[in-house]
Order: structure tokens, then C-alpha cells, then sequence
């Protein structure tokens, strides 16, 4: 028998399938290689550093502990302490942390993405802060603290730095990632069973919300493997 002279039925219904994801686009991939929250937000940091370099030691004091999320601003004010203590270094030392946004963060932001890569900053940043503020509030209150903890100065950028560190796990090629997690477990889990202080309950729970944040590094389109630009 021969084929038959008339067309083919078109297909019932659409294809088989999640339908493709809307192409990316020169701009947000330019975006994404320039890596703009990371560098935005290091030179907003420069300039806080030196603002702070030239008050007088009073006044600088003032600033921080106002912009502090110790226990009582974060009790009077959460939002706003929580959003300002991103934009100050403690110590005032601006050029390592140059270098370790370049190292983590501008890697992380380039491969995930900026919203996700905030995503991950701000889960880190808000979560440890705010549990690591919370186990210091248990000690004052069984007295293994002093009241005066309630005003402790505590600003700066490393709860987000180290959750970044932490979800870097996940870009490490195989076998190596495991060596990676376990160099993060060790540097942030020994500071934390020896001196046992609220930042180094901070870090480390910055480190387990880092990892946590796993399904922020799968591909959306497939909900599996790691997202990488394209």
C-alpha cells in the first residue's frame, strides 16, 4: 500500500511537557556577569568605612550601637537594625572584606543569579542574627550572662558572607565539594565549641542556613542540577 496523498492530522493538544523558559536576554545576562549587587553593596560599605574613619570615637560608637542588632534595638526597631547593620564593618577594615566579596560573593551572584544570591544574603543574615540574638536572650535570662549583653555591639556583614560560603558547597565540582564543607564545618564549628559566643552561634548557624538554601541552586526549569548562567 502506498502513502496516502493527504496531509497528516495536526497534533491533539499541546506537546508533551513543561514549555521552555523565556530565553534570558543580553541584558540580564550582562547583569548577572557584572555582578552589580555585590559591587553596589561593597562600595556602600566603602563609604560607611569611611564615614566612619573620620568621627570622633564617641560619636562612632554612637552610630554603631544605634545601628547595632543587639537585643534592644532589635526589640524596639527589628526592620530598621536589620537592614542598617548590613551597610557597617565592626573594626572598620574595609579592604579584606574587598577581597572576600570578590572571592565568594561575586562568584555566587554570578552563578545564581542576583535575586537568588540576595535571597541567600538575606535568609543568612536575618536568620543567624536573629537566632543567635535569641540564644544570648536565653543566657542573660538563666544568668549565664550579664544584663549588659542586652546593649552588645553587634553590626557587620558576616552572617551573609558566611551563608555565601556555605551554599558555594553546592558550585564545587564533585569530589571536591565535600572536602569544601567539611574545611566550612571545621573553621566555623570550632570557634563555636570552644568560646561558645552568641557571633560564633551566628556563624555557624549562618553556615547551616547557607547550606540549607539548596533548592535556591536548582534550575527552575527542571527543578534539578545546579543552575548556571547562560
Amino acid at each position: 500500500m502506498g502513502e496516502s496523498a493527504h496531509a497528516p492530522f495536526p497534533p491533539r493538544g499541546p506537546p508533551l511537557g513543561p514549555p521552555p523558559g523565556p530565553p534570558r536576554g543580553p541584558r540580564r545576562d550582562r547583569l548577572d556577569q557584572e555582578r552589580p549587587g555585590t559591587y553596589l553593596w561593597l562600595a556602600a560599605l566603602f563609604v560607611t568605612t569611611v564615614a566612619l574613619h573620620r568621627m570622633s570615637p564617641e560619636f562612632e560608637e554612637d552610630v554603631l550601637r544605634q545601628s547595632s542588632t543587639n537585643i534592644h534595638e532589635l526589640s524596639t526597631d527589628p526592620v530598621r537594625v536589620l537592614v542598617v547593620s548590613a551597610f557597617w564593618i565592626g573594626g572598620g577594615a574595609w579592604a579584606p572584606y574587598a577581597v572576600l566579596y570578590t572571592v565568594f560573593h561575586a562568584p555566587a551572584e554570578h552563578w545564581l543569579g542576583t535575586t537568588r544570591w540576595l535571597a541567600v544574603v538575606a535568609l543568612a543574615h536575618i536568620g543567624a542574627t536573629l537566632i543567635s540574638e535569641g540564644v544570648l536572650s536565653w543566657a542573660i535570662h538563666h544568668g549565664h550572662a550579664p544584663q549588659s549583653a542586652v546593649n552588645t555591639l553587634d553590626v557587620g556583614v558576616s552572617y551573609a558572607l558566611v551563608g555565601v560560603v556555605a551554599v558555594l558547597t553546592y558550585r564545587v565540582p564533585k569530589p571536591w565539594h565535600l572536602p569544601y564543607l567539611g574545611a566550612v564545618l571545621i573553621f566555623f564549628g570550632t570557634p563555636l565549641i570552644a568560646g561558645r559566643s552568641f557571633t560564633d552561634v551566628g556563624h555557624f548557624t549562618a553556615v547551616l542556613i547557607g547550606l540549607a538554601c539548596y533548592p535556591l541552586t536548582l534550575d527552575r526549569r527542571t527543578g534539578s542540577g545546579v543552575r548556571t548562567p547562560s
